[in-house]
């Protein structure tokens, strides 16, 4: 936070400025589509602005008392867990279901990280890898819960009929679990594919800024990516086997 503080003045003024026209410019581009969000994207990058000066103090003290990223790392998966679980509400067991799906994919790619040796195992490396691979998580389990309600929503004859010849709900809702998982994995999928031609991640980038060489910074790439596919492979299909043990079809969504 100190080199915040004694960052040139000019710099921090040409920041503000340059992201207020940004700001601006995706309003009136909306708006001119006839789109309006209204102060949605001021109140988004305001609430990004408060959330990294708190994110600057809290890593600070985190990175001098190693052990308190256990708690930094509780934190992201809870806020992670609120926000997903916000979009999955209206289905019986969404909140459970998206948590569940964030914690377990989160650990697993963290530890596979880890266990096997790619990244040294530090406070810096914990945070920096949890904090991408539960951030995808979340996003996996919104996009497959969301995807498993659409399904569920269009199919719901075929689930009723399969629940009248006595199945059981996860045979009822198998197909639409594994339509879910798809789509959740496919814009990761996308992604992946493009690095390196297309988009230059922020792992990538982070690393170079940080003085690694290009091949190192491409190494720590590479590993964030599978961390990540992993994860989100993990919690979208833990998702959708916690959604699949409904009795009842999902309601339609009010918002």
């Amino acid at each position: 936070m100190s080199s915040l503080l004694d960052a040139d003045p000019l710099l921090l003024l040409r920041t503000v400025l340059g992201v207020a026209v940004m700001v601006l410019a995706v309003m009136v581009i909306l708006r001119a589509a006839g789109v309006s969000l209204g102060a949605q994207p001021v109140l988004a990058i305001g609430r990004a602005i408060g959330q990294l000066a708190i994110a600057s103090l809290v890593l600070s003290g985190v990175l001098s008392v190693p052990w308190t990223a256990v708690l930094v790392l509780v934190l992201m998966v809870s806020t992670a867990s609120a926000t997903s679980g916000g979009r999955l509400r209206p289905m019986p067991g969404g909140r459970a279901a998206a948590a569940t799906g964030i914690l377990v994919g989160g650990a697993a790619a963290i530890l596979a990280v880890f266990a096997l040796g790619l990244v040294e195992l530090s406070a810096r490396h914990a945070i920096a890898i949890g904090g991408i691979v539960i951030g995808n998580a979340m996003t996996a389990s919104m996009l497959a819960g969301r995807s498993f309600r659409s399904q569920a929503q269009l199919r719901a004859g075929e689930v009723e009929a399969w629940w009248a010849l006595g199945a059981t709900s996860p045979v009822a809702f198998a197909e639409m679990a594994r339509a879910a998982v798809r789509d959740a994995m496919v814009p990761n999928m996308d992604q992946t594919r493009s690095t390196g031609v297309v988009t230059l991640p922020g792992a990538f980038i982070g690393a170079l800024f940080g003085g690694a060489s290009p091949l190192e910074a491409a190494r720590f790439q590479i590993i964030v990516l599978a961390a990540i596919m992993l994860g989100q492979g993990v919690a979208a299909v833990v998702v959708t086997r916690r959604l699949s043990r409904m009795r009842v079809l999902p309601a339609e969504p009010t918002g």
